[in-house]
């Protein structure tokens, strides 16, 4: 019962409908909209296994597991899931000094994941490190401003990736954090980071008005937000265009109710981001028009504990 309890009371607090009434929801039932299932995480720092129950945050929340079976039932209720994750995969459990990634990499793929960009902690075993562990990933990374072209890792990420569900035409980009002064510069070599504003809106551009995607997503290792001026995903949803949706990491920012907001068009623009270590599993449910292709959007983020699915 307490398990239960806890599932409706995080609904609650995280479900406040983004935009959605019940005019599409009367649409949906009479087959006139497709309904798309963004499903997302970040940071989760190598957390294998759940938190211990004397953890002062996430008190037994969490597990690689847990979220892989709350995942599979979410798959069985839904036609169309998208499964991202925005960086920070490795690093912060014995799992990853012992194997460098690898294990988080192969359950990754178990789960399905469809995508993820690169974040700084990706660099702790250098551009080698990346490297060998990328073929244990059956999913692209996505990384739209970082230039790898005079590394090792020269042709192994994607600078973005579009995806088909049930006709609804979904384009992805990925934006990763400045390294210099946060990675060891032989970590990442010669990497070369280039302005995400700028990249954010060449490919937010590119597959909005000439791919003709419906949707498009930011996978951001850039932080919610910045007291410095540093590039954010609060200030670059302000100024953007063509994106729909940023799914955010590097802050560990959680977003119990994501965030709706407007862009420098007017168009509504989402931002969603769930703490860190797997304890929460963020959610967007798009549903197109099949006519008009106009959208509407239900969120809300769930925790990962015991006995929920």
């Amino acid at each position: 019962m307490k398990s239960r309890r806890e599932f409706i009371k995080t609904m609650i607090m995280g479900g406040a409908l983004l935009g959605l009434n019940t005019t599409p929801l009367r649409l949906f039932a009479r087959k006139e909209l497709i309904k798309l299932t963004i499903l997302h995480t970040n940071d989760t720092h190598s957390q294998i296994e759940p938190f211990p129950f004397n953890d002062i945050k996430y008190p037994g929340l969490g597990g690689f597991a847990k979220r892989a079976t709350l995942i599979k039932g979410i798959r069985k209720k839904e036609q169309n899931v998208l499964l991202l994750d925005a960086g920070d995969i490795f690093q912060g459990s014995p799992y990853f000094n012992f194997y460098g990634g690898e294990l988080e990499l192969k359950l990754m793929s178990e789960m399905g994941y469809d995508a993820a960009t690169i974040g700084n902690h990706e660099f702790d075993n250098g551009l080698e490190g990346i490297l060998k562990q990328i073929p244990n990933a059956t999913f692209p990374f996505i990384c739209s401003n970082y230039d790898f072209s005079n590394t090792i890792l020269n042709g192994k990420t994607k600078p973005y990736i579009i995806i088909m569900k049930d006709n609804i035409k979904i384009g992805i980009f990925g934006l990763g954090i400045e390294l210099k002064g946060l990675v060891n510069k032989k970590n990442y070599e010669n990497t070369l980071y280039l302005n995400p504003y700028e990249k954010a809106a060449e490919y937010a551009h590119l597959l909005k008005k000439e791919k003709k995607c419906d949707i498009v997503i930011c996978l951001s290792h850039l932080g919610y937000s910045s007291k410095d001026k540093q590039p954010c995903d609060y200030n670059m949803a302000k100024q953007s265009k063509n994106i729909d949706l940023i799914i955010g990491g590097h802050s560990h920012t959680l977003l119990k109710n994501p965030v709706k907001m407007y862009n420098s068009d007017g168009e509504i623009i989402y931002i969603g981001q769930v703490g860190w270590g797997g304890a929460y599993l963020g959610r967007f449910d798009f549903f197109i028009d099949k006519t008009t292709r106009k959208k509407f959007v239900e969120s809300y983020t769930t925790k990962i504990f015991n006995n929920q699915v």
